[in-house]
């Protein structure tokens, strides 16, 4: 069936946050360290056609499934309007030059296939699974709704009404939506602050020659990848591709301008967003964090691990474990191609905002001013090695991987040093990136919960903006 509720590229390639509780898994006993072949990619062949369309192939044959990503580099940062590239790739399944919205659906259906389509911060994409014997038949389908799409009329306006509600459903929930007004907050008026999904206002005011006009600016054969993997043979993969794109033929260029440099916050500030009827408080705290192509981006997810990256982390530990202050405390950093953020969240009852709130700062600042021990660091390292090559054993997850890859432009080496990047990380490098990345002043607060009841607690942390979870938008 057609599920639209496909996750992010830009969310899995970090150790973002999460809001939801942790895993009540025991915590890990220590066992002997055992020699094992590290972990490498798969073998994958990169080629580009003609017309500029990129081709990720990697064959597995050991069940007889394809998984397809086709990423176009295109996402919020290039909104006009916020959530249009959004709503752009949506509207890429309200029908298409083979068949209407309905048929696709059935055909789909039929083969028990799976299709999805969404954009996110950096990159708008179609994800589809299907057996390999199908290929001929789905392939031809996902031509003809990345190229052809109708936008049809009627539907574009139910898929528009669809989202406005949404998003306000979406606000009956805090942790669904703090990650919005914490970019909000923390990169204000560069393109990173904008909510992928946009908003009521901005949504009701796009329309549907809007919508045409982008796909036609950005979906270009220059400006997209198709990454493959599963059961097929390569050398016959490449040739029908190539038959079936060959006259896709770009109609504009499709530039992707480069973004602006990212201002750090000069101040520390609280962004309050009164909820009345909240019987909790939901906080995010954070700062600037890194991009994709920082070369400690492996390094920062093992310390992050001890922060707050797994059940037995110290924020888990000191507001799960040994307070009960909450049911889960994370931490992470999101990183995209020009900058990303760090952020610790969770959330609590309204009677003990401050006493979370500081137990989460004490607990930060055990970062530097403790410092980290060597038997903590070792099982952090080992932690992050165990759990790195389940991630990557589908061909869904192997398709998935190599279209981040196109889309922020890294290559099969983060896969393949993987394991040596954290085996060479020690206590000196890992204080060095401690002071060097972690942000530690001008921190930016976002709070949702009972203004009346936080309202004095959140002035403790920095200036104070209150605004209402019933406002459009997520920003002051």
């Amino acid at each position: 069936m057609i599920n639209k509720k496909f996750a992010m590229i830009t969310a899995s390639l970090t150790v973002a946050m999460t809001l939801v509780a942790c895993s009540t898994a025991p915590k890990p006993t220590a066992t002997p360290a055992v020699s094992s072949p590290a972990f490498v990619m798969p073998a994958y062949e990169t080629l580009t056609l003609n017309n500029g369309l990129t081709l990720m192939l990697m064959p597995q044959h050991e069940v007889p499934l394809i998984t397809v990503n086709a990423v176009v580099r295109a996402g919020s940062v290039q909104d006009s309007q916020a959530g249009l590239a959004s709503l752009t790739a949506n509207s890429l399944l309200l029908g298409n030059g083979l068949k209407s919205k309905q048929d696709t659906e059935l055909l789909v259906d039929s083969l028990g296939a799976s299709l999805q389509a969404d954009a996110g911060v950096e990159g708008s994409f179609i994800s589809m699974d299907f057996m390999a014997k199908d290929a001929k038949v789905m392939l031809p389908l996902l031509k003809s709704i990345l190229v052809a799409p109708s936008f049809d009329a009627s539907e574009f306006t139910k898929l528009q009404q669809q989202q406005v509600a949404s998003l306000a459903q979406a606000k009956e929930s805090p942790r669904a939506v703090i990650n919005n007004y914490f970019v909000a907050q923390l990169f204000g008026e560069h393109p990173y602050g904008n909510a992928s999904s946009g908003d009521a206002n901005s949504l009701q005011a796009i329309t549907r020659q809007q919508v045409q006009q982008f796909h036609q600016q950005f979906y270009q054969p220059s400006n997209t990848a198709l990454a493959i993997a599963g059961d097929f043979d390569p050398v016959v993969m490449k040739a029908y591709l190539g038959q079936l794109f060959a006259d896709w033929q770009a109609s504009s260029a499709a530039p992707v301008e480069p973004l602006a440099a990212i201002g750090a916050p000069t101040k520390a500030q609280v962004l309050l967003v009164d909820k009345p009827d909240a019987i909790e408080t939901t906080f995010v705290i954070g700062g600037l964090g890194i991009s994709r192509d920082n070369p400690d981006y492996v390094s920062l997810q093992v310390i992050n691990t001890i922060l707050g990256g797994r059940f037995t982390s110290w924020l888990n530990d000191e507001l799960r474990v040994n307070s009960g202050l909450t049911y889960g405390a994370r931490s992470g950093f999101a990183a995209n191609k020009a900058g990303g953020s760090f952020r610790l969240s969770t959330f609590t009852k309204t009677s003990t905002t401050e006493q979370a709130i500081d137990l989460a700062l004490a607990t930060y600042a055990r970062l530097w001013q403790q410092g980290i021990d060597q038997a903590t660091l070792d099982s952090a390292k080992s932690y992050v090695k165990g759990q790195f090559p389940p991630q990557y054993e589908t061909s869904g997850q192997l398709a998935y991987l190599m279209a981040t890859m196109y889309l922020y432009d890294f290559d099969a080496s983060f896969i393949n040093n993987f394991e040596k990047q954290v085996d060479e990380l020690d206590l000196q490098g890992s204080a060095r990136l401690i002071q060097q990345y972690f942000p530690q002043t001008n921190l930016q607060f976002v709070l949702i919960g009972k203004a009346d009841d936080i309202r004095e607690i959140a002035a403790k942390y920095g200036e104070v903006t209150q605004i209402s979870i019933e406002d459009v938008g997520f920003s002051r």
